[in-house]
């Protein structure tokens, strides 16, 4: 039978016990949504190969890298497609808990849309031991996310649900650093697929974790690579987040957008970019409603045009 949706991510090294606890049980769950989803695991980071086959899934370590040593996203998305031949592709972050909704939410919206992409807001659990995926599972999960978990800011994007015929071609961005996801639903945008916000209908579940496993404990958005994600998508302003998703899923249908005066107004600042094309334009937006942020930015860039600290 060939799979609905082939769900792919490019996990962290396992050797930290942490990490491989939560991202044991990220990957029991994607299993748990039943045989129409294929799991794959990417990349060649220690302890990687040992616990695809101890969990069963797929794995495919021949990614392509930066100079840095960082999986590519273009790699990533290019393995996961060649070897699958799922109608609906997801990436996933490798600490995010699925439960049933997942793929009920993916298979709805393919019914409905021929282009799209499916992203959300995530819950925020701490969870330090392996979860048993026995009956009663998610009932379990669910009381504890009731009582202990939090809904995550607007501002990130843990997993991307789309056709197979969207994002056939990626930037070659660095995995897990910041700006990539952003440049998902910018791109979304330009195309003018519908960029569905599924926060109503898809509950995922984020294990906590801290920052050890990145070069000196930095958070990723302040790495090097990520300030050359942010280039490669095309620049700051193509910096988008759930904000500037224009659709949502809800009741299930794809109903648009809930309407606000945030929501009215970053629409008008990013009309510039996203209906006239004019990075330019985009800028002058920008400074109009960021004054104090646009005065800061351009300081920075004069420092480095003189040769000082950015």
């Amino acid at each position: 039978m060939t799979p609905t949706l082939t769900l792919f991510s490019a996990p962290k090294p396992f050797t930290n016990p942490h990490i491989r606890t939560i991202q044991c049980n990220a990957i029991q769950s994607w299993k748990a949504l039943g045989p129409e989803v294929q799991v794959v695991l990417i990349g060649e980071e220690e302890g990687m190969a040992d616990i695809a086959r101890e969990l069963g899934v797929l794995h495919l370590p021949d990614v392509r890298r930066n100079a840095s040593g960082t999986p590519l996203v273009s790699s990533i998305f290019g393995l996961a497609r060649e070897a699958s031949d799922s109608p609906l592709l997801a990436y996933i972050n490798a600490d995010i808990l699925t439960m049933p909704d997942f793929l009920e939410g993916a298979s709805k919206t393919a019914r409905l849309r021929e282009h799209f992409m499916l992203v959300g807001q995530r819950w925020d659990l701490d969870v330090r031991t392996p979860l048993e995926f026995k009956d009663g599972w998610i009932q379990r999960l669910e009381n504890d996310l009731v009582a202990r978990g939090r809904l995550h800011t607007r501002g990130g994007s843990d997993y991307f649900i789309f056709p197979r015929a969207c994002f056939t071609q990626l930037p070659d961005f660095a995995i897990g650093r910041a700006g990539w996801d952003n440049w998902m639903i910018y791109e979304c945008r330009r195309k003018g697929w519908p960029c569905i916000d599924a926060t109503e209908t898809i509950r995922v579940i984020h294990q906590d974790h801290d920052y050890s496993h990145l070069p000196q404990g930095k958070a990723h958005y302040r790495l090097p690579e990520t300030f050359q994600n942010v280039r490669l998508a095309g620049g700051s302003r193509t910096i988008f987040t759930l904000i500037d998703a224009d659709t949502r899923m809800a009741q299930g249908s794809v109903l648009p957008a809930k309407k606000s005066w945030q929501k009215f107004w970053r629409d008008v600042e990013t009309y510039p970019l996203l209906r006239l094309r004019s990075y330019a334009l985009a800028q002058a937006a920008y400074a109009i409603f960021h004054p104090v942020r646009a005065y800061r930015d351009l300081r920075k860039w004069l420092r480095k045009g003189q040769g000082g600290d950015a």
